[in-house]
């Protein structure tokens, strides 16, 4: 099995057995992300291009640990994430962005800690770190 079916399996457990809108919007990102081309790169670059790249560089970092719905919705909403966790989760691209406020800037700092995205192998490990802090 390989890290991305791992990912994807974790992800499902976790949304599925997730009791929160939070965890489930956290499960679905994290399988949206192993779908998503360049996966945490390619988020961080879609911030970027959204004229965001301070905001990336200070969540992998730590320095900054939030980020608004209005701010997920400037750097993803081209990119497709928000309706795609959306559907995956059952719940509006409204809890989705509030959500990802929280989540996206954890994920950063974790997938790519002072800006470089990890390697792959190491991913399955952080993934389910991630997902622990919201079930």
């Amino acid at each position: 099995m390989g890290i991305l079916d791992s990912l994807q399996s974790l992800a499902g457990q976790a949304g599925q057995s997730a009791g929160t809108d939070q965890a489930k919007v956290a499960g679905g990102f994290i399988e949206a992300l192993a779908q998503h081309p360049g996966g945490i790169q390619g988020v961080m670059d879609a911030f970027k291009s959204s004229g965001m790249a301070e905001h990336v560089g200070n969540w992998s970092t730590g320095a900054s640990t939030t980020a608004t719905p209005d701010q997920i919705q400037q750097g993803l909403g081209s990119t497709g994430l928000i309706d795609t966790i959306a559907a995956k989760t059952g719940v509006s691209t409204t809890v989705v962005q509030t959500a990802l406020a929280t989540i996206v800037p954890m994920a950063i700092q974790h997938f790519a800690p002072n800006g470089q995205a990890t390697e792959p192998g190491s991913m399955g490990g952080m993934a389910q770190q991630l997902l622990s802090k919201f079930l």
